[in-house]
């Protein structure tokens, strides 16, 4: 029997979360659950932590990911949306500290570098991809959730290098050589 390990991935934000959860099942990966979580409606900045932290740990509870995957924020000029974004994660993060859950934090370059092959990927490239590689066939309604979704597969990807030294010269010659792997 193949051993099976759920991830979750979270694109934080003050405005709206995006999370997707996926399942390996041996070198298989599945889809379980991906959406948003929308904060626009509370001015409160305080309420909008606690609603992510409840959030987050109802996703733990639902799902019992072994690891959480989750995006840096990136540098921007506005320091207060930053001092915000920065908080939003940590929050995330502090949830899934609270269930022991191994966390791992990836750029948005590399995440977006891991699923297309491109560092400076659109969302829209991003979610093609994914679409492709997990067999979804409806785009959800922003794409904070594949971005959610984006950051646990770059996990798989990042912790599940392939043979030691082989090198691949883009993500056509990986899926050749991989193709239990992706599809």
């Amino acid at each position: 029997m193949a051993s099976e390990r759920i991830i979750l991935g979270i694109d934080p934000g003050t405005t709206i979360m995006g999370y997707g959860v996926i399942c390996i099942t041996g070198t298989q990966m599945s889809l379980l659950a991906m959406g948003v979580l929308k904060l626009n409606k509370y001015d409160d900045h305080p309420l909008r932590l606690k609603i992510i932290f409840d959030r987050m740990i109802s996703l733990i509870e639902q799902y019992h990911p072994d690891e959480l995957s989750i995006e840096a924020p990136f540098f921007g000029k506005n320091v207060q949306s930053m001092l915000k974004l920065g908080r939003a994660q940590g929050v995330a993060i502090a949830a899934a500290l609270s269930r022991s859950m191994p966390i791992f934090e990836y750029s948005p370059r590399k995440i977006k570098q891991s699923i297309t092959g491109k560092g400076a990927a659109s969302k829209e490239q991003v979610a093609a991809m994914l679409m492709n590689l997990l067999h979804i066939t409806d785009l959800p309604e922003t794409m904070d959730a594949t971005d959610g979704v984006a950051a646990a597969v770059c996990h798989y990807f990042q912790k599940n290098v392939t043979e030691p030294g082989k090198k691949f010269t883009g993500w056509k010659s990986f899926v050749t050589a991989n193709p239990d792997r992706v599809g």
